[in-house]
């Protein structure tokens, strides 16, 4: 990839010129080691093309997996003696990411420049979450950063597994329903006009059930668009919702009272709650900024209210426990009970710890069985639908049989 550079040098003059690079980053670097100042480094216009590198750094995203094998490395290099700046750059050579390396290379400028890490990682919030950036700052400033970095690597891979559990539970029906849906589909559209046409040629009587199955048919197969627009409305309903305060609050609503899948969201936001408030008290920031960055880590705003509620509290001087008593129907009984007891001994973090390992064993437990609870409720609903379905095609064959 071609870059136009400007330069001052050691004399004072400034030099310009062209050359190639695989980014503005690692020619900026280069053009530094001589002893040069960078004026800028630009991707050279003139001779810039759509490339095979260009359409993968546009596509690819950085994945929560690629942060906790940054952050375990991280540490493990600084632990080992590395300085920060040349273990960025082990990692970024080491990265098949190219954002991810665009991302280190530009934390590395910073560093060169005298900035923080933390200071650097403040640049890119898609990337780098508050948790992270704030656990990092605390390492810097308490000379602990590879503690810090361990620490917040094992958060990640806890709340990373915790949700791999959650959706890994609900792969199963998904699959299922959608498998059933298309097969129903294709039977409306193709099967049915010619059982109806079997039907019609001998006048039989058809009974409501075989009525609705018709109607459904006709709908699918000659006004396919149309009668399917209502589902397509109601998905870009629920779509649009999602993205909007009120909505969430709906949406987040409607969940926290289906069976199962309450239990289910309320023991992993305990787990996600106890174990982030737990990781930044043990590496030293104050109670409210905790709740404050906890807060932006859960995503369900019922629960963001509550951390909200408790943050204002705190600054007031009233305990944290009270408040997670006074909301037992997001936070289970025993959250208040342990905060309580970590308050009393001042052992919080380690009660919020032993907290998060608990709840984290329950939604653990729940995913276990959550496909053996839903398979026999799927096989009883498919039964009844293929029986519906069934004795409403075989109905009107038995009345014509009996009039003959």
């Amino acid at each position: 990839m071609k870059f136009r550079y400007r330069i001052q040098n050691k004399e004072g003059a400034v030099e310009e010129g062209v050359t190639d690079a695989a980014d503005k980053y690692t020619l900026a670097n280069s053009l530094r080691g001589g002893g040069n100042t960078v004026l800028s480094v630009e991707e050279d216009a003139g001779r810039k093309k759509f490339n095979v590198e260009a359409i993968n750094r546009m596509l690819s995203r950085i994945k929560i997996q690629e942060m906790i094998v940054f952050a375990k490395n991280l540490s493990a290099m600084i632990t080992a003696g590395l300085s920060l700046s040349r273990a960025l750059d082990v990692l970024r050579r080491q990265t098949d990411n190219p954002k991810l390396k665009d991302v280190l290379n530009e934390l590395a400028d910073n560093i060169s420049k005298g900035k923080s890490l933390s200071d650097g990682m403040k640049e890119h919030p898609k990337v780098f979450s508050p948790l992270f950036i704030s656990m990092v700052r605390v390492g810097e400033e308490s000379g602990t950063l590879a503690g810090s970095l361990d620490l917040v690597s094992d958060q990640m891979e806890k709340s990373y597994v915790l949700k791999r559990k959650i959706k890994g539970a609900m792969i199963y029906p998904s699959i299922i329903v959608s498998a059933m849906a298309i097969i129903g589909v294709l039977m409306f559209i193709f099967v049915v006009p010619t059982l109806v046409a079997t039907f019609e040629s001998v006048g039989a009587d058809l009974p409501t059930s075989t009525k609705v199955i018709i109607f459904i048919s006709d709908g699918l197969s000659q006004h396919f668009i149309l009668f399917i627009s209502p589902l397509v409305a109601l998905i870009a309903l629920v779509l649009g919702l999602r993205k909007t305060t009120r909505g969430k609050r709906v949406l987040s609503a409607i969940v926290l009272r289906i069976p199962l899948v309450s239990k289910l969201i309320k023991e992993s936001n305990s787990a996600l709650t106890m174990r982030t408030l737990s990781a930044l008290l043990s590496s030293g920031i104050d109670m409210v900024e905790a709740l404050i960055i906890t807060r932006d880590v859960v995503q369900n705003p019922f629960y963001r209210e509550v951390l909200d509620t408790a943050q204002k509290r705190v600054q007031k001087g009233v305990t944290m426990s009270s408040v997670f008593a006074e909301n037992e129907k997001l936070y289970p009984i025993l959250v208040g009970e342990m905060a309580a007891v970590g308050e009393e001994t001042g052992k919080l973090s380690d009660m919020f710890m032993r907290t998060a390992s608990y709840y984290e064993g329950e939604v653990d437990a729940v995913t276990k069985n959550m496909a053996t609870i839903i398979e026999p409720v799927l096989m009883v609903v498919i039964g009844l639908a293929v029986g519906f379905f069934a004795i409403s095609m075989i109905s009107p064959m038995y009345s014509v049989m009996s009039d003959i």
